[in-house]
């Protein structure tokens, strides 16, 4: 597959569940392919998320193309907001 985004189901923070939607929105009216990663279904997958961002506290969205870190929400949204989702996402 390529894009992977970690995100989690359960989460009482309304900021990570609009942000969650907000990628998972942009990235289907674009019509890229991308993977959903559940890390509320272990520890394992959520500290994989933050080994492989480099961050031992980041917080779901994490966006990465196969094992390459792409970036956070913020850094997804500027890529948005400046038209370089393909750049960010390393499709190019």
């Amino acid at each position: 597959m390529g894009i992977k985004l970690y995100y989690t189901t359960v989460t009482a923070s309304r900021e990570v569940k609009s942000q969650q939607a907000e990628v998972m929105r942009i990235l289907e009216s674009k019509n890229i392919h991308f993977e959903l990663i559940d890390i509320s279904v272990g520890g394992a997958l959520r500290d994989e998320m933050r080994t492989k961002s480099g961050n031992p506290t980041a917080v779901p969205p994490q966006i990465f193309n196969e094992d390459q870190y792409c970036g956070n929400y913020e850094m997804f949204s500027e890529a948005v907001e400046t038209d370089t989702v393909e750049q960010f996402l390393k499709m190019v």
